[in-house]
């Protein structure tokens, strides 16, 4: 747009002053008007005339590149040692041993039942045809066996001779009995042994007793017979007796006394042997 001259707006100012009296709210609209335009006159002529400037070169913003999102670096929880439980061992099966069967005896006729295994031990009881026991031990060569019998509390000897045997006597082992002991008589003194070649003879004095208790005397020895020691028993009421002992053994002979009542066996005295 072109200024306007200021010739032309000195007219034009004074028209406005030449109205009188025209409505002055007409009045005061061209007033407003003109000022404005004599406004916007004098700003123009004070405003240079502004030089084109150069358009800048938009800069080129780089699209920013995605930086990848980081993966969390999975925590590695450790895993808990597994402990093991243990595993029970096989419980060992017991395998039942076989029950052991004693062999039976049958008493065949009357017969005594002893403390030892010869007729020389005291009487330990009466067996009677029928009598029913088991062998629980035997001597050397099974000629006397230890039977637990039926009809009493208690196990005695008796020989091979008068049972009946059911069963192997030689399966049971052999086994040499206590003697019971007597607790009213005291043992023989004076006990001696004098040799004549092969024959011993032992003295002793008097164990002086009731006559109802007096059982006599118990000889017990080991004597030589064809270069072994073999087993004696005697049972005596003299005060003296004569045993064969050869020389020819590796191991000495020996021997014991007793005094017997009807109860039991004294103290033993050892025999002082040739």
């Amino acid at each position: 747009m072109r200024p306007m001259p200021r010739e032309r707006i000195s007219r034009i100012t004074a028209h406005c002053s030449s109205l009188g009296w025209l409505p002055r709210l007409a009045a005061a609209l061209v007033a407003l008007v003109l000022m404005s335009g004599c406004s916007m006159a004098r700003s123009l002529l004070a405003s240079p005339t502004p030089s084109p400037s150069s358009t800048p070169t938009p800069t080129e913003t780089p699209t920013p590149t995605n930086t990848p999102t980081k993966t969390p670096t999975a925590t590695i929880t450790q895993t808990p040692t597994q402990t093991l439980t243990p595993t029970p061992s096989p419980t060992a099966t017991i395998t039942p041993t076989a029950t052991f069967d004693f062999p039976d005896a049958t008493v065949r006729m009357q017969a005594h039942c002893r403390y030892g295994p010869t007729t020389a031990y005291l009487h330990a009881g009466d067996l009677y045809p029928g009598d029913r026991g088991l062998i629980w031990n035997r001597n050397f060569d099974a000629s006397w066996l230890f039977v637990k019998w039926e009809k009493q509390s208690w196990p005695c000897w008796v020989s091979a001779s008068v049972i009946d045997i059911e069963g192997d006597p030689f399966t049971v082992v052999t086994y040499t009995s206590p003697l019971p002991w007597s607790e009213l008589y005291g043992p023989p003194n004076k006990v001696t042994a004098t040799r004549q070649g092969d024959q011993v003879t032992i003295s002793w004095s008097r164990v002086d007793m009731t006559l109802d208790d007096d059982r006599g005397y118990f000889i017990q020895a080991y004597v030589c017979r064809g270069g072994y020691l073999i087993e004696v028993t005697v049972a005596t009421n003299n005060l003296s007796y004569t045993l064969q002992d050869e020389q020819n053994c590796s191991q000495p002979s020996n021997g014991q006394l007793r005094a017997v009542e009807k109860h039991g066996y004294t103290e033993p005295v050892t025999i002082p042997w040739p």
